[in-house]
């Protein structure tokens, strides 16, 4: 078989294998005349390093969407193999693989750009103005204001041109973006049912499927190149990006190969792998291409404007700073280092280092403190034992009869004071001879032990509050403390991307499950009105979601052991044949069952 191309193309990197394996095969079969088997069989030295290249592009390979291949058989079906044939096959497994790999890569990328100019799309008049003066670079806002002033001084509708402008811009990015991503998933998705259509095939009779695999895989990059043919002759004229349509896409052909007709030889099918490898080299340049030429601008460039005035920012601080230094002959540096840092240990000492020493002392001295409260409790005793002393003496020598020791210390003080109202009846009488001075005198026994006791209880509330005092005291280090450990949490979780932990990363990857089903419904819409090419771009952004959704929850379903089943129902979303209402239930069934899927208010 003769591969026939419109122009000679230089061989791409992947040839560089392709000879390694081919002379390791040449000087494995010389050496076999000269060595003993055990030397050059195929578990041996030659074997491993024939297929090094091979296994290692394999090992390094991303991890992405399975391809829809009965992995266990392919492999039995590879040992049965002879050597040439499974070194071809692996080739043309890793062929299938890069195919399907670089396309997601590519609609990822567009996919990227394409939400960027959506996102500008719905925004306002003025939004979209800010956007082409202030955060397409410092050339642009030059540029952009100079012809601002010009339109204004022209006609004054300056502004109106500015919008339509904008609007233009926008709408042409999203115009070819939309259409790369079109064309792209189409191809995608019937890269995947090609795939799957022949790979029981593939797996029961290797020699006579590769050809027709072969053939079928290069149909569809001729079918993307009329494609994209048509829509580069469509905006060659009147596009606003230099150089966006300068250069069609053209891939090598190959020639009509019969079904019927025997079978090729190995040199065929590696001259066809190489030639779509190129096709493949060639799809990925010109993509890369024009997707920067559409690209969102860099985020540099967006936010050069906050940039540029940090580096004025730090300019002026650092001159400030220099002025201060000893550079210039000044103290004042070394006089705010210290003073910052009296101020650093005296916020220690004060709210760190005595509050924690002083809970400390309160939980662990607990008992020396019980044992001082002890002492001032018998001291108040000794004045509540000398009043009742007191009372008793009164008591016996007024009322005239023999008092028990145990008598109520309420019930003499009636006495008490019924004998002190008589004498303030004749009070000169009752100081001088009566017993009025005395009943004084026991008051104010009774009231020295009111106040004692009502000392007592206050000391006790306040013992008790200690460790309020000194909790109070430290909440500001501890607040502070906390701020600091919730700033290093979000950054370590990484909660702007889906592949973190937290509750945006969680919102990110629902929302993927959200695009999963939409795109599965509005596949079925258009597969339902007879839209073919419409279902088969609807079908390659399932697998593109699909793709999306394995990279980011791997991880997380990994911990918590859920990888297994977890990726068994993506696999089982992205097969061609299974029914949408399956396919609908499947995702149904991810959201509410998996713990990397659920809401963060329902984890628990």
């Amino acid at each position: 078989m003769e591969v026939s191309s419109g122009e000679e193309q230089p061989l791409p990197s992947n040839n560089v294998r392709a000879l390694v394996s081919f002379y390791s095969n040449y000087f494995r079969d010389r050496l076999r005349t000269f060595l003993p088997l055990s030397m050059t069989s195929e578990d041996g030295l030659l074997s491993r390093i024939a297929n090094f290249y091979g296994s290692s592009k394999r090992r390094r390979r991303k991890t992405c969407l399975p391809l829809p291949l009965p992995s266990a058989a392919a492999a039995a079906s590879l040992d049965r193999s002879p050597s040439a044939i499974t070194t071809e096959a692996c080739r043309i497994f890793d062929l299938l693989e890069d195919i399907v790999e670089r396309t997601l890569q590519n609609l990822h990328s567009i996919q990227k750009n394409l939400s960027f100019w959506q996102s500008r799309a719905e925004g306002t008049n003025a939004r979209k103005a800010y956007f082409m003066i202030c955060e397409r670079g410092p050339f642009a806002f030059i540029n952009s204001t100079v012809q601002l002033i010009r339109d204004c001084l022209a006609d004054g509708s300056s502004m109106q041109k500015l919008y339509c402008l904008a609007s233009s811009h926008i709408s042409e990015r999203i115009s070819v973006l939309t259409s790369l991503r079109y064309y792209l998933a189409a191809f995608l998705a019937k890269v995947y049912t090609e795939v799957e259509g022949i790979g029981e095939d593939l797996v029961k009779d290797l020699e006579s499927s590769v050809p027709l695999l072969l053939v079928a895989i290069n149909d569809l990059f001729l079918k993307l190149e009329a494609s994209i043919g048509q829509f580069h002759a469509n905006r060659r004229s009147g596009s606003s990006v230099d150089g966006s349509y300068s250069h069609p896409m053209l891939f090598a052909k190959l020639p009509e190969v019969s079904q019927g007709g025997s079978q090729w030889t190995n040199d065929e099918i590696r001259d066809a792998i190489n030639l779509i490898y190129e096709n493949l080299h060639r799809l990925d340049s010109y993509l890369s291409v024009l997707v920067s030429k559409h690209r969102k601008p860099r985020t540099v460039t967006l936010y050069w404007m906050r940039y540029s005035c940090g580096v004025v920012g730090i300019s002026v601080c650092s001159l400030w700073l220099l002025r201060h230094s000893k550079l210039m002959g000044s103290s004042d540096i070394d006089n705010w280092i210290r003073e910052a840092k009296d101020s650093t240990r005296s916020f220690w000492n004060d709210h760190v280092e005595q509050p924690v020493l002083a809970i400390r002392d309160e939980l662990f001295e607990t008992f020396r403190k019980r044992q001082k409260g002890v002492m001032e409790r018998e001291e108040v005793q000794l004045t509540a034992d000398s009043l009742h002393r007191m009372l008793l003496a009164f008591s016996e020598q007024t009322v005239g009869k023999k008092f028990p020791v145990n008598a109520s210390d309420q019930e003499m003080l009636e006495i008490v004071m019924t004998r002190y109202e008589k004498e303030l009846m004749h009070p000169i009488q009752g100081l001088v001879g009566g017993e009025l001075v005395r009943a004084l005198l026991i008051q104010v026994q009774k009231l020295k032990l009111d106040i004692e006791e009502a000392m007592l209880e206050l000391d006790q509330i306040l013992r008790a509050n200690e460790i309020n005092f000194a909790i109070l005291a430290a909440l500001p280090a501890f607040f502070l403390s906390l701020g600091l450990a919730m700033f290093v949490r979000a950054w370590f979780k990484q909660d702007t991307r889906a592949e973190g932990r937290g509750r945006v990363a969680r919102i990110q990857r629902r929302l993927l499950l959200v695009e999963i089903e939409r795109a599965i419904m509005q596949f079925q819409s258009c597969k339902d009105q007879g839209l073919e090419n419409d279902a088969q771009c609807m079908y390659g952004l399932v697998l593109c979601f699909l793709d999306s959704l394995h990279t980011v929850v791997e991880g997380h379903a990994k911990a918590t052991g859920e990888w297994i089943c977890l990726r068994q129902d993506i696999i089982d979303l992205a097969k061609p044949g299974l029914p949408s209402e399956h396919k609908l239930r499947v995702a149904w069934r991810m959201e509410r069952v998996y713990e990397c899927l659920l809401p963060s208010s329902k984890r628990h």
